[in-house]
């Protein structure tokens, strides 16, 4: 007589994607990978908040990983302390590399030809000696899935940058490149994902509130 089987519920890896908070720069210049910008007070406040609402999730993150920017460290850094855990620095959370167009202002950069594309076409753009947004989003997404797979069964935050982590939700909702400019990221909100042997879920986008009723269903 054949032995009946019980299914199991996959085993689940939380990834919360934090962006960075605001700069005194941010909305007005592409800072991109340019070294040497800080949060401004407010940002450091809302990095405050960040630390706060993740610190009350039921189930607490095992690692916390950064981009090496110093914005990012910084929003890293309250975070890291409410959980009692080093922040580890990853290369493959970076900006975008904006190449020409690093640390334009973005007034200037909405003049250009070029402009329209970014916007409507991404898949179609490479900024001028540097990275395209389909490099982005592979490497991006690449490094949030090996992080996972490398903290499996946990959850773990990875504190990144807008554009990274838009690429990221889109190729795991299965939005085109070219649509991934609907999202918004705001500073210093929370993304949540579920990765799975059976895919990733998105749990969810661009949270600047409580995160404690996140449970994958």
């Amino acid at each position: 007589m054949a032995k009946s089987t019980k299914a199991t519920a996959p085993q689940m890896t939380v990834v919360h994607l934090v962006r960075h908070g605001v700069t005194p720069s941010t909305g007005k210049v592409l800072p991109g990978r340019a070294k040497g910008l800080h949060l401004a007070e407010a940002g450091v406040a809302q990095a405050e908040r960040a630390a706060q609402r993740l610190g009350e999730l039921p189930t607490a993150p095992v690692a916390v990983y950064a981009s090496p920017l110093e914005r990012t460290r910084e929003t890293a850094k309250p975070i890291g302390k409410i959980l009692g855990l080093p922040v580890i620095i990853e290369r493959g959370l970076l900006e975008c590399d904006f190449g020409d167009w690093t640390g334009e202002q973005l007034s200037d950069l909405m003049k250009l030809p070029e402009w329209k594309t970014v916007q409507s076409a991404p898949s179609l753009f490479r900024f001028p000696r540097g990275e395209s947004f389909l490099e982005m989003q592979s490497r991006a997404f690449s490094t949030v899935a090996d992080l996972a797979a490398r903290h499996k069964g946990h959850s773990i935050v990875a504190v990144s940058h807008a554009d990274p982590i838009k690429a990221i939700v889109a190729m795991a909702s299965g939005t085109p490149i070219d649509q991934f400019q609907r999202l918004v990221i705001s500073p210093c909100s929370i993304t949540t994902l579920a990765f799975s042997d059976h895919g990733v879920l998105v749990l969810g986008v661009n949270a600047t509130s409580s995160l404690t009723e996140l449970v994958p269903s």
